[in-house]
């Protein structure tokens, strides 16, 4: 497995057992507020999730006016926002290193003024933003007692045999 495999799949897979993890909480512990980040489990999962989807959707040209809008901030709901773009993201970020446009620049339209940023630095920054506020999420859930909090480190991952995020299958593209 090379570096970028392991990157996306251990980003998708732990943001994904934490929230997972978050479904023992009741709903006032998922908004109860402590003192970092986002500071709350549910506003930092959405956090996590929103920034991946902003950023695949600014990598690949989709204007914000275009992006459909969010669903609700349900545990369910996010996890199914998650499942739709860490694939999506995935996807793009092999397709960019298989290529080698990682060096290459694409449009930020949200900067005023709009900015170049190049593709390898944009997916690096989606994947260390989601471990930052991970930490945070970490913090959040020992601090509500929750037990077996993953450490969520890559190697811990890979120990486990770097499990795949259990999405479904895409749709295949034969007829």
């Amino acid at each position: 497995m090379n570096l970028l495999d392991r990157l996306l799949g251990h980003d998708a897979w732990t943001t994904w057992t934490l929230l997972s993890r978050s479904r023992d909480l009741t709903e006032e512990q998922l908004d109860q507020p402590h003192d970092l980040g986002w500071r709350t489990v549910r506003a930092t999962l959405r956090h996590i999730t929103e920034n991946m989807e902003t950023w695949t959707n600014l990598m690949t040209g989709v204007p914000p006016a275009a992006w459909p809008p969010a669903e609700g901030d349900s545990l369910d709901d996010l996890d199914r926002r998650l499942r739709a773009v860490a694939p999506r993201l995935a996807a793009l970020a092999r397709q960019i290193e298989a290529e080698g446009r990682l060096d290459d620049t694409w449009l930020d339209v949200l900067d005023r003024p709009p900015r170049p940023k190049t593709y390898g630095g944009a997916i690096a920054h989606v994947l260390t933003h989601s471990m930052h506020h991970r930490a945070q999420l970490i913090q959040m859930l020992r601090a509500l007692g929750l037990p077996s909090v993953p450490e969520g480190d890559l190697l811990g991952w890979e120990m486990r045999g770097a499990p795949a995020l259990p999405l479904p299958d895409p749709p295949s593209s034969q007829p």
